[in-house]
């Protein structure tokens, strides 16, 4: 078996010095979920961060981490990112952003450093999984090395999915 090759997000981490451990799964171009990733690697899901990318108008394009398990709260990402008004960048728009496409998107080694807000419960484990910049693959990492390689800023940001009723 051939290992995994090498994305952007992992040679930053080779430079950075950062020990990291990359994990492919199967991917399901119809599910993205982050659920769906963390059942395939076999992690709980709010141990898989995903990254969204956001437009404020103050500020511009930041980047939320937030647990597979979680849904983002724009007024929580608003505040922590000093801007009035933030929505989701359309999916369209994200490649030409950020170097990266829907189910691949990292705050690692993106087009352009981008503020990154993390949400706070990364901090409760000892390793957690992100997307190494493309689909089918994810890098383990450690909280504080992640934080450190992203310049990422703590914050309240998860909020529990809404239950479909």
């Amino acid at each position: 078996m051939k290992p995994p090759q090498k994305t952007n997000a992992a040679r930053l981490l080779d430079q950075m010095g950062i020990h990291y451990e990359l994990r492919e799964y199967e991917v399901d171009p119809d599910d993205l979920a982050a659920e769906t990733v963390a059942a395939k690697i076999g992690l709980p899901p709010e141990q898989v961060f995903k990254t969204l990318v956001a437009r404020g108008d103050r500020n511009g394009i930041s980047m939320a981490v937030i647990p597979g398990d979680q849904e983002l709260n724009l007024k929580a990402l608003a505040a922590a990112a000093g801007e009035r008004k933030i929505q989701l960048v359309p999916v369209k728009e994200l490649q030409a952003l950020t170097g990266y496409i829907r189910g691949g998107v990292t705050a690692l080694a993106a087009k352009r450093d981008f503020p990154v807000y993390v949400d706070e419960t990364i901090e409760l484990f000892d390793v957690v999984s992100i997307s190494a910049g493309m689909r089918g693959l994810q890098i383990l990492i450690a909280p504080a090395d992640y934080l450190r390689a992203t310049k990422g800023t703590i914050a309240a940001l998860g909020q529990p999915k809404k239950r479909d009723t």
